[in-house]
């Protein structure tokens, strides 16, 4: 149990850092951002020791966007928000879809390009969609928009399996969880934006 522990306690700590995180987003927390620096700093190591190069590189890209995110939700404004309100919930315009769409397929393209050429990932395509879809997904969270949600549910269907067969138990039952937890996200976040008209 103890070589287990020892083997695995990198995981272990940074999945309990994601259940935490995971809470704090379902109740649309500022303080989500806190843990959402020092959880994939962390993971940067996890990842790379695991040869999920693209997920490591990724861990980079969440920890500087959730300085950016603390940033918006902390000083950000949207239209209709007033001086003193904390930056509400609400849908994605639709204006937003086809620049969102366009930015993840050339996302996943470069990704899955450079894991494909320049490195020795098994699992190139599924880890280069989850990069690229991350990108949009954390965009969205920053800037509160309800179908944040609808992108992290793929991406968490996906690392659910990706780090099963990549041998990252703990991770792989927390994006388990993650997966069932942005339904419910989704529908609470839905709610909230309805009660923002």
């Amino acid at each position: 149990m103890t070589e287990f522990i020892s083997q695995h306690w990198l995981d272990i700590f940074t999945t309990i850092l994601g259940i935490i995180y995971l809470v704090l987003e379902y109740r649309a927390s500022i303080s989500l951002w806190i843990v959402g620096i020092i959880m994939p700093a962390l993971d940067i190591y996890l990842y790379w020791t695991h040869g999920l190069y693209g997920d490591a590189g990724m861990a980079v890209y969440y920890t500087l966007a959730a300085v950016y995110g603390y940033a918006v939700w902390q000083f950000g404004k949207k239209q209709g928000q007033t001086d003193k309100q904390p930056l509400p919930v609400t849908h994605m315009r639709k204006s937003l879809y086809l620049p969102a769409f366009v930015f993840f397929a050339v996302a996943w393209g470069i990704t899955y390009y450079v894991l494909k050429e320049f490195t020795n990932s098994t699992v190139p395509l599924l880890d280069a969609f989850t990069n690229a879809m991350s990108f949009v997904g954390l965009w969205a969270l920053a800037r509160k928009y309800v179908e944040q949600w609808l992108f992290w549910i793929a991406v968490d269907a996906i690392c659910f399996y990706l780090y099963i067969i990549k041998g990252i138990p703990f991770k792989a039952g927390l994006y388990g969880l993650y997966t069932v937890i942005a339904v419910m996200g989704y529908l609470k976040w839905k709610r909230m934006a309805a009660n923002n008209k």
